[in-house]
């Protein structure tokens, strides 16, 4: 039983059978269509973004599965923007506002990639990205933010549900 692997980066709900997914697994004899109409169900949550896919082929039956990361924190900040990029001078310029209902929710969706142990030092990673994209969250540095949840103050909305 022999089995192939391709991964690829395309933008959620909108894969086709070019490239790079065409020419990558057109040789296996998978059915190109029905590979690229999962792709899209499984990415259309994620519209508008890139989204890493990883798709399986197994060359005897061409049966397929397709699994579907999570695209990078900095994507989904910018897309909860509604950004195309991020300020290239970090705590100069401004390159937009986050309310922290937005940090917990894109930290829930990190959450299985991130080395951090709780939701909360999840939410600290992505005030992290926060920082280095020169964004404020709710009108403050990200900074002082990481330190607010560390003392607690965000504890009664940061819940591990």
């Amino acid at each position: 039983m022999g089995k192939v692997t391709v991964e690829a980066l395309v933008e959620g709900g909108k894969a086709t059978a070019g490239p790079p997914i065409g020419p990558a697994l057109g040789p296996t004899g998978v059915n190109l269509y029905q590979v690229v109409q999962k792709i899209n169900e499984l990415t259309a949550k994620f519209k508008g973004l890139k989204v890493p896919v990883k798709i399986t082929v197994n060359t005897d039956d061409k049966s397929f599965e397709v699994e579907v990361g999570v695209p990078p924190t900095s994507a989904l900040i910018l897309s909860k923007l509604g950004k195309e990029k991020a300020t290239g001078n970090p705590g100069k310029e401004v390159t937009g506002d986050i309310s922290m209902k937005d940090i917990i929710e894109i930290a829930k969706m990190k959450r299985t990639q991130l080395s951090a142990k709780t939701l909360a030092g999840a939410v600290r990673t992505v005030l992290g990205t926060c920082t280095s994209m020169g964004i404020t969250v709710e009108g403050k540095d990200p900074r002082d933010v990481q330190k607010e949840v560390l003392e607690g103050k965000y504890d009664d909305i940061i819940s591990e549900k």
